[in-house]
């Protein structure tokens, strides 16, 4: 190995003159951000109205928390229904999923910040060579003998140093890198928008769990009641004081409530394996005794005139923001493209024909070779490669848009119908009222002759549906709260977005 070396002149010092060239990357062609404009009103259609519809029916204490503080454990004050979102959180798949996605989006952060720094190498060598000695006869004359005269040498070497560095002079890495960064980020809130979706989907198949048992038993009761009034029905035929018709009319009720029972039965058990499938394991047996439907209750005091700008803070919608600020750093990679760029190569060792003098003074070597390249013939790619960069930050911006579209109209929705579903509620439990009312007075007609079965029979199915609408009622009321949890961003800041950074540590 061929080594050239200056006598009396220093060997240059690479570490200051490549800092010195770092230092020149520090611009970028990032074009300024601004958050578009919410493309929604500034308060919540009818939330006043249903505010003092939902205030007529709730203590006058104002709630302790703040809306945009509530977390789920105090949403969802249930003992059981708290312990079955807390093994949702540790076991649900989706879940998991969104956490690995979260370290998969923050490797891949990683691995492009990587390219703002040299990645620096060790190598050592060790090269033996033969050829003809130079003392050898002429080819053309013919070998003295059989044995061929060689010459072998040796080389060794010690290297340090990198190979194709790319100084970042426009921006370009660091557009990428802060587009993955973002990346990152929005996997964060997609975390967190999940867990919020999680506990939603846990607290909505307990509701209906709860309302199905509910179900259940009026069936279950509804038929114990029409068992006792066909057996009386039918001992007054047997009497020969009413007639066969009253008897099938009572043997219908009966036949009616059995189906029910048969059917709100299949249902309960099906809601079981639909809420152990979102939980992620099955349900132990030793959870803690729950509220039944009538009990539960969901959904801290909210204030009146919630502004709309809150929305910003859920995370679906900070997560379509991350990736509108990625597809923005992404146009300014797409604009240092057709600026020159600037790539180094540097290694300082030793090297030597023998091991004993490769640690030594006259054994070291270095290289230094910066190349720079001047885009030339390439300015159609880029410029295509920069329109498709601005037309996906616009398609991200309608996207942005879009979701507070969608989550405005969900919490105007669940705010104008959580006073209502309370006014509806009182209005059916006063008509279960009337109805039982109406059902005693016509029993006790037919069973003292004074009208056939048919008037009862009327009013028992009026009150075995009015009971049924009544919890069906109360579910979609249950439900319309934990549906306003979601859409108002869950626990935000308070708990699940400190879960969601717990999570990506561990």
């Amino acid at each position: 190995m061929k080594r050239v070396r200056t006598a009396g002149r220093p060997v240059p010092r690479l570490a200051p003159l490549s800092l010195a060239l770092l230092s020149l990357a520090g611009c970028t062609l990032d074009p300024a951000y601004h958050r578009p404009a919410l493309p929604v009103a500034s308060q919540y259609p009818f939330a006043a109205a249903a505010y003092q519809s939902d205030r007529a029916h709730q203590p006058a204490e104002p709630s302790p928390i703040p809306a945009d503080l509530v977390g789920w454990r105090q949403v969802f004050t249930d003992p059981r229904l708290q312990a079955l979102i807390a093994l949702s959180l540790e076991n649900n798949r989706d879940l998991r999923i969104a956490i690995l996605n979260i370290a998969a989006s923050q490797a891949q952060f990683l691995s492009e910040r990587a390219n703002l720094f040299p990645l620096i190498d060790a190598t050592t060598t060790a090269t033996l060579e033969g050829y003809p000695s130079v003392n050898a006869e002429p080819l053309s004359a013919p070998p003295a003998s059989s044995d061929a005269v060689h010459t072998t040498t040796y080389t060794y070497g010690a290297n340090l140093g990198f190979t194709a560095f790319e100084l970042d002079v426009f921006g370009s890495i660091r557009s990428k890198t802060r587009s993955q960064l973002q990346l990152y980020f929005s996997q964060i809130e997609t975390r967190r928008s999940t867990q919020i979706s999680l506990v939603a989907e846990v607290a909505n198949d307990y509701v209906t769990l709860l309302a199905d048992e509910e179900q259940l038993t009026i069936a279950q009761q509804t038929l114990v009641a029409q068992t006792r009034s066909f057996a009386i029905t039918n001992a007054m035929f047997e009497n020969g004081t009413t007639t066969l018709l009253s008897l099938r009319e009572a043997q219908t009720t009966v036949d009616t409530a059995k189906a029910s029972v048969a059917q709100y039965t299949r249902q309960v058990a099906q809601d079981e394996n639909a809420l152990t499938l979102v939980v992620g394991t099955p349900i132990p047996d030793d959870l803690p005794a729950g509220r039944d439907l009538v009990h539960q209750d969901i959904m801290a005091d909210l204030p009146a005139g919630l502004p709309s700008s809150l929305l910003t803070q859920r995370p679906d919608i900070m997560a379509a923001e991350h990736t509108l600020l990625s597809a923005n750093a992404l146009i300014g990679a797409a604009r240092a493209a057709f600026f020159p760029s600037i790539t180094l190569t540097a290694s300082g060792g030793v090297a030597s024909n023998t091991l004993n003098e490769l640690f030594t003074p006259a054994g070291e070597t270095w290289l230094f070779e910066p190349t720079i390249t001047v885009p030339i013939f390439t300015w159609e790619q880029n410029q295509a490669n920069l329109d498709y960069a601005k037309i996906q930050k616009r398609i991200d911006i309608a996207t942005y848009e879009k979701t507070i579209q969608t989550a405005f109209h969900e919490v105007a929705d669940g705010l104008a119908a959580r006073g209502t579903y309370l006014d509806q509620l009182a209005a059916q439990r006063e008509l279960v009222d009337a109805y039982s009312d109406a059902y005693r007075i016509a029993l006790l007609r037919f069973r003292a002759g004074a009208d056939g079965y048919l008037p009862t029979l009327d009013t028992q199915q009026s009150l075995f549906s009015a009971e049924q609408t009544m919890v069906s009622l109360k579910e979609a009321q249950l439900q319309n709260l934990v549906t306003l949890y979601k859409a108002l961003g869950g626990g935000w800041y308070a708990d699940t977005r400190g879960d969601a950074l717990e999570a990506t540590r561990g």
